[in-house]
C-alpha cells in the first residue's frame, strides 16, 4: 500500500509541477487560463474570483462564465491539468489568447513544462545530497561504512534465498562459526571458499535483522560470480546546501548523458540493452525502491521527472516539442500552418502513443509476472 501511494505521489507530483510551468508562464504573458486542476476531470469542486475580487465556490461540473482562472480539485489525483485560451487554435485578434501571442512566447509557454521538469530533478537530487546520500569507498574504509547489494540477478543463488537491492550484508554462519564481514573482497571470498556448500546469511533490511539460508554455485557464472549479487562498499555523506545544489548539477548532467545514449541505441535499433517500461513498469520499480528510503526515493523521481522532460521535448506530434516545432515551421515559411493539418498531426502523434503504450504495457505485464502476481492474490 505504501508503495502505491509513493507511486501516485511521485507521478502526481511530476505531472502537476509540468503543468504548473505552462500556466505560470501563461499568465505571467497576459494569457488567459480557464482553469488549473489537481487531478485530472471530472470535476470535485473549485474556486474562482468573481469581477468584484470575491471568491467563489462552482461544484461538479458545472459551466462558469469567468474571464479567471478556475482552480479545481478533481476526481482522479494523478497530476494536473490547464486550460489555456487558444491553445488549439483561435482568433489571433485575441489579446489574451495562446493563438494571439508572439511566436517567442507560444515557445517559451509549450516549453516552461519541460523547464520545470528540469528543475523538479534538480531540486529532488540537491535535497537528496544536503539529507545524506551513500557513497562509495575504498574496501575495508570508512567509518561507519556498509556494504550494501546494488543489484540481484535473475534465478540466481541470491534470488533463491530471498536477498533483495539495498540489503546491507553484515556477515555470515557456517557450521556454527559466525564471520563479520569488512569488505567486499572478504564477502567475495567467503563465498568462493563456501562455493556449492550451505551457509547462512545475515542482512539488515529496513532496520530488521534477518538471516537467510542458500547455496552457492559450485561454478562461476560471467557476470553474476558464484552468488549472483553486485556489492558496493558505501558511507553516508551529507552536503551543504550550495554543495548539494552544485552536486545535484553534476549528478544531472551524468543522468543527461545516459539517457542521451540510452535514446540514441533505442533510435538505431541497439536496444538489446535498453529496458523501456510503461506505467506497469515503473510502478514496480516504485515498490523496490520504498525500501531503499527517502533519498532514493527522491533519485527516482528525479530520474523520471528528466525522463519526462526529454520526451515532451522532443519534435514529435502531440508532444510540446512537436507543437514548438510548428510554431519554428510558421516562424520560417512565414504563415501559420493550417488548424486542420496540424490537429491531424497531432491527433496521429498521440494515436501512436497511446498504441506504444498499450504495447509497452503489454510487455510490462509478461517482464514482471503481473498476472502470475495478482492470481497468487486469490
Amino acid at each position: 500500500m505504501l508503495a502505491l501511494i509513493v507511486f501516485i505521489l511521485i507521478l502526481g507530483v511530476l505531472v502537476l509541477v509540468h503543468e504548473a510551468g505552462h500556466f505560470l508562464v501563461a499568465r505571467r504573458n497576459g494569457i488567459t487560463a480557464h482553469e488549473f486542476g489537481f487531478g485530472f476531470p471530472p470535476r470535485v469542486f473549485g474556486a474562482y474570483k468573481d469581477s468584484k475580487g470575491n471568491w467563489k465556490w462552482v461544484w461538479g461540473r458545472k459551466d462558469v462564465k469567468t474571464k479567471n482562472t478556475i482552480y479545481s480539485l478533481n476526481w482522479f489525483p494523478i497530476g494536473g491539468f490547464v486550460k489555456i485560451k487558444g491553445e488549439d487554435g483561435g482568433s489571433k485578434e485575441d489579446k489574451d489568447s495562446f493563438a494571439g501571442k508572439s511566436a517567442w512566447v507560444r515557445i517559451k509557454v509549450l516549453l516552461a513544462g519541460v523547464v520545470m521538469n528540469f528543475v523538479l530533478a534538480w531540486i529532488c537530487l540537491s535535497v537528496g545530497f544536503m539529507i545524506g546520500t551513500y557513497q562509495e569507498v575504498e574496501d575495508g574504509t570508512g567509518v561507519g561504512s556498509k556494504i550494501l547489494i546494488n543489484s540481484v540477478s535473475p534465478s540466481s543463488p541470491a534470488e533463491q534465498m530471498g536477498l533483495q537491492m539495498g540489503d546491507e550484508l553484515l556477515g555470515a554462519k557456517k557450521a556454527g562459526v559466525e564471520t563479520k564481514f569488512q569488505g567486499v573482497g572478504q564477502v567475495q571470498q567467503f563465498v568462493a571458499q563456501n562455493r556449492g556448500q550451505d551457509l547462512v546469511l545475515e542482512i539488515s533490511r529496513n532496520g530488521q535483522l534477518l538471516e537467510v539460508q542458500g547455496m552457492p554455485r559450485s561454478e562461476v557464472v560471467e557476470g553474476q560470480g558464484y552468488l549472483g549479487i553486485g556489492l558496493s562498499q558505501v558511507e553516508k555523506v551529507r552536503f551543504s546546501f550550495f554543495e548539494a545544489l552544485w552536486r545535484g548539477l553534476i549528478e544531472m548532467k551524468n543522468f543527461f548523458i545516459l539517457m542521451f545514449w540510452t535514446f540514441k541505441q533505442l533510435l538505431f535499433g541497439q536496444a538489446s540493452s535498453v529496458d523501456v517500461t510503461g506505467i506497469v513498469g515503473i510502478a514496480v520499480y516504485t515498490g523496490q525502491v520504498v525500501s531503499l528510503g527517502i533519498v532514493q526515493i527522491l533519485r527516482f523521481a528525479a530520474v523520471l521527472s528528466l525522463n519526462l522532460g526529454i520526451i515532451n521535448a522532443l519534435p514529435f506530434p502531440a508532444l510540446d516539442g512537436g507543437r514548438v516545432l510548428f510554431v519554428l515551421i510558421e516562424k520560417l515559411k512565414g504563415s501559420p500552418v493550417s488548424e486542420k493539418i496540424e490537429q491531424g498531426f497531432h491527433a496521429a502523434g498521440f494515436a501512436f502513443l497511446m498504441i506504444l503504450m498499450v504495447v509497452v504495457t503489454f510487455k510490462d505485464f509478461a517482464r514482471f509476472d503481473i498476472l502470475d502476481k495478482i492470481k497468487g492474490v486469490f
